[in-house]
């Protein structure tokens, strides 16, 4: 049993994708362990992302991730981080291929409706990010 953090973004919010998203991870196998709709301040986006600052796209990504509400959630399963990934898609929706979440919804690399963890350090940090244990139902 694995788990992921995945984030819905305030895109997919905004278009109202959240169950769509959801049912998609569900319909896959993976559970929903721990679910919260967040509005990140600045600071926040910043502190979560801070592995890129420095890069070129971190103030607007940032910015973003900060601009609406999103929704995090913790899924588990066999293999959750590379099934969650699948779902997904590639970062770049043009890239991505057909029948993920992106190709079906994102309108570009930055505003692409979801976030997944993409190694189990990083979702045992991402998880820790948003959540405390008492939030977490296996």
């Amino acid at each position: 049993m694995e788990r992921t953090l995945s984030i819905i973004k305030p895109d997919g919010v905004k278009k109202g994708l959240i169950g769509e998203v959801i049912g998609r991870f569900e319909k896959a196998g993976l559970k929903v362990a721990a679910m919260k709709m967040i509005h990140m301040s600045k600071k926040e986006a910043e502190g979560f992302y801070a592995v890129h600052r420095g890069k070129p796209f971190y103030g607007s990504l940032t910015d973003f991730m900060s601009s609406g509400p999103c929704v995090v959630l913790i899924l588990e399963g066999e293999k959750a981080i590379s099934r969650n990934r699948e779902l997904m898609g590639a970062t770049n929706p043009k890239d991505a291929a057909p029948g993920t979440i992106r190709k079906a919804f994102a309108a570009n690399v930055e505003q692409n409706i979801v976030h997944g963890s993409d190694a189990p350090e990083t979702a045992a940090y991402e998880i820790g990010y948003f959540f405390n244990a008492l939030e977490i139902c296996s």
